[in-house]
């Protein structure tokens, strides 16, 4: 039997006012599709047939080269009538419709979304209407199919790929031995970027996430070519949106998670989404994320599964994702049946009931529509959605790649091939909206642009404008040892303390932790003694907090602490390696009668600004780790702490700790405060509950002892392994102050 499950039915739930997780807008309850009449059955099933499987026979490969699925269910003879006779009370027969069908469903641009099943709503997300979503979609799809640009627009998109295939040939004539990694191919995807681009203020989008050679005075190592990034303001008729992109390391799809915790940080910067103190706002607002995937990358890389995961988890929400898998058919050598068990490369999202947009790189025009498509879908529901753009690459994996070792067929039939944007153009020229002469125009100026940045390349210095925004105003760390003053106010400290156990009137906390937490913790902090760790936290949190610095905690299980004890380990930027079991930390508290959650820490003072979010997330360590580290990067302001449920387990987000934490300053001048709690102690719990695997991070750590004096500020690691409460309480205040 299916129920409808509420909030009731959860092991506990989030209070009313809980810091960083607005509670959704109330729904009306499960819409059911209602009955139908028998004369119009065999009408529903053949439109449901091709709302649910036309993507099979849908003409997506712009090389010809993939088998359409034969798919019984799309055949009109099935549903037992002739072909020929007309529909109960149309003038349409069973075949006319099933050509319809397939004119709108089986085309250059395809749909999935009839997965989109009522009973995960019911079961999760309380009563959502997904039956609205499948209708919603259905309806703007087929509208969608059957609209054409405006003339305008096939101008724009036009000019836009030719000057992009241009800046490729460029780039070839000037520096013929350097692999670009172009995209010549896929230029139907710069349809994707503008139509986002533009359309996002007028869905009140203003932030959008998603150097190799510095300063003489700025110490870094750079990166490779194709990992530049760069950071603008977007001016479009609706107005101004701020466009950033985060650099990324060669691991594939390790940036997903950076980028998603980043998006939610500029949400707390901006008091928008989750932090909106308008109970009417919705997550989402204000900023978006747009994660570009590959194929191969999509389908083999686990942090892609993590990342989707957190996709709707409170604390780690953020309205919804753009996601392009740039699908060029071809890992490296790999073709789509040894890259992937699945069909398509997409069928991933199918497992969280995202909606699917399939098109055929050959059509721009159907990009456009896909991502208009798709930005609409994300403001009216605020969740993700998927565009699989079918392409192919002219030049095998990189430009000095010959692909053609391992795809001859392939790269007979690209080769013989015009262009995208040559294709495109030709079109417009013969439904005359352009002319040879404005193609030859449009490509001078813009090479004539490119060659004066060419020219002026060894007379402008290099800027470093990476600290800038919030960041405004810090420098990079000297070589010399400074000397901070961490203390607090006695009498500051004894105010927080009791504040941290304080509950509303009538919360009912449970009778152990009472007595043992609640009433030990006011004796300790009233003597001024026998701190404990959990107190220190505790201490520091709540002091930071009103001094005006917002504190996230994530991890596994981190509200309560794992096994009910305050264990403590090592971090990045700082490192603790003690374990205390018995002291509990609990930030968080449960009613013992109703199940609703208290966080004394966000009630320390009316008049504070600074607040405590506390994320306990999903079993994951390289997307939660790679999410907090980009939350970290927007506001220096933040003590952002991610804590392992063993420290040993951190080997799980290795990704992470070697290409972000340790050498995100290095390659890209990116500075972040994140601080890492890995416990563990030397107990002799066995294997893989033991070490934290410290030497690990010795390893990483670049400290030198060629300097004067030894083991500066300037290093990417502080490691520290504290025997008191102490001076774990001085740490975590050091890492804001």
């Amino acid at each position: 039997m299916l129920c409808s499950l509420g909030a009731s039915c959860r092991s506990f739930r989030a209070g009313p006012n809980q810091f960083g997780h607005l509670p959704d807008p109330p729904k009306s309850g499960l819409v059911t599709e209602g009955g139908v009449r028998p004369e119009d059955s065999q009408r529903v099933h053949l439109i449901n047939a091709f709302r649910r499987y036309g993507y099979l026979q849908a003409e997506l490969d712009p090389l010809g080269l993939r088998i359409s699925k034969d798919v019984p269910e799309l055949n009109p003879k099935i549903y037992g009538l002739s072909p020929d006779q007309l529909l109960p009370g149309k003038e349409l027969s069973l075949d006319d419709l099933a050509e319809q069908l397939r004119i709108i469903y089986c085309g250059t641009m395809a749909i999935e979304f009839m997965h989109i099943n009522a009973s995960f709503s019911v079961l999760f997300l309380n009563g959502a209407k997904n039956w609205e979503e499948r209708q919603w979609l259905a309806q703007h799809f087929e509208n969608s199919v059957v609209e054409e640009l405006r003339n305008e627009e096939k101008v724009k998109l036009a000019k836009l790929m030719l000057k992009c295939e241009n800046f490729d040939h460029f780039l070839a004539v000037k520096f013929p031995t350097v692999k670009r990694y172009g995209g010549e191919g896929a230029e139907a995807m710069y349809g994707f970027f503008s139509e986002a681009f533009d359309s996002a203020p007028e869905k009140d989008i203003k932030q959008m996430r998603g150097k190799p050679e510095f300063p003489d005075n700025i110490q870094g190592s750079g990166d490779v070519l194709s990992h530049l990034t760069s950071s603008f303001d977007h001016q479009c008729a609706g107005g101004t949106v701020h466009i950033s992109m985060l650099p990324n390391p060669s691991h594939l799809e390790a940036v997903n998670p950076v980028a998603m915790g980043k998006a939610r940080a500029r949400a707390r910067s901006l008091g928008v989404g989750d932090y909106s103190k308008d109970r009417s706002a919705r997550v989402g607002d204000g900023v978006l994320a747009i994660l570009v995937h590959g194929d191969g990358a999509f389908t083999g890389q686990g942090v892609v599964w993590e990342s989707i995961s957190l996709s709707r988890a409170p604390h780690f929400r953020i309205g919804g994702t753009i996601h392009l898998v740039i699908n060029n058919q071809v890992a490296f050598t790999a073709e789509a049946h040894i890259g992937r068990s699945s069909e398509f490369c997409s069928d991933m999202a199918k497992a969280f009931e995202y909606p699917i947009i399939h098109v055929n790189g050959d059509h721009p025009n159907d990009v456009v529509k896909a991502t208009k498509l798709a930005m609409a879908y994300r403001d009216r529901f605020r969740k993700d959605v998927f565009i699989d753009l079918i392409c192919y690459r002219r030049w095998g994996h990189n430009e000095l790649d010959d692909a053609s070792f391992t795809q001859p067929i392939m790269y007979k039939v690209i080769t013989n091939r015009d262009s995208v944007p040559r294709q495109y153009a030709d079109d417009l020229i013969n439904q005359g909206l352009l002319t040879e002469d404005d193609v030859k125009k449009e490509k001078e100026a813009h090479t004539a642009r490119l060659m004066d940045s060419f020219r002026a390349i060894d007379s402008t210095p290099p800027v470093a404008n990476h600290l800038s925004g919030y960041w405004k105003g810090f420098v990079q760390a000297p070589a010399e040892v400074q000397k901070w003053d961490t203390g607090c106010d006695i009498n500051v400290l004894k105010y927080v303390g009791a504040a941290s156990v304080s509950t509303p009137e009538g919360f009912k906390v449970h009778p152990h932790l009472k007595k043992m937490h609640c009433e030990a913790r006011i004796q300790k902090v009233t003597a001024g003694e026998s701190i404990d760790w959990g107190t220190a936290e505790a201490l520091a949190f709540g002091s930071l907090l009103l001094e005006g610095n917002d504190v996230r905690l994530s991890g596994q299980d981190v509200g309560r602490a794992t096994f009910s004890f305050r264990a403590i380990s090592y971090a990045h930027w700082i490192s603790v390696d003690y374990i205390n079991y018995l002291k509990f930390r609990h930030a968080m508290l449960v009613d013992y009668e109703s199940d609703l959650t208290h966080i004394p820490l966000n009630f320390i003072s009316k008049e504070q600004k600074g607040y405590l979010e506390i994320a306990n997330n999903i079993l994951s360590e390289e997307a939660v780790l790679g999410y907090e580290f980009g939350y970290s990067l927007d506001h220096p302001r933040r003590l952002c702490v991610w804590e392992a449920q063993f420290g040993d387990f951190c080997n799980g987000a290795q990704i992470i700790i070697d290409t972000f934490l340790s050498s995100a300053e290095s390659k890209w001048l990116t500075q972040s405060g994140l601080t890492l709690l890995l416990p563990h102690g030397f107990d002799g719990a066995g294997p893989e509950h033991s070490s934290c695997r410290i030497e690990r991070f010795l390893t990483l750590c670049n400290s030198r002892e060629d300097q004067t004096p030894v083991d500066g500020e300037n290093v990417n690691f502080r490691i520290a392994n504290p025997t008191t409460s102490a001076q774990y309480f001085h740490l975590l205040r050091r890492q804001v102050l």
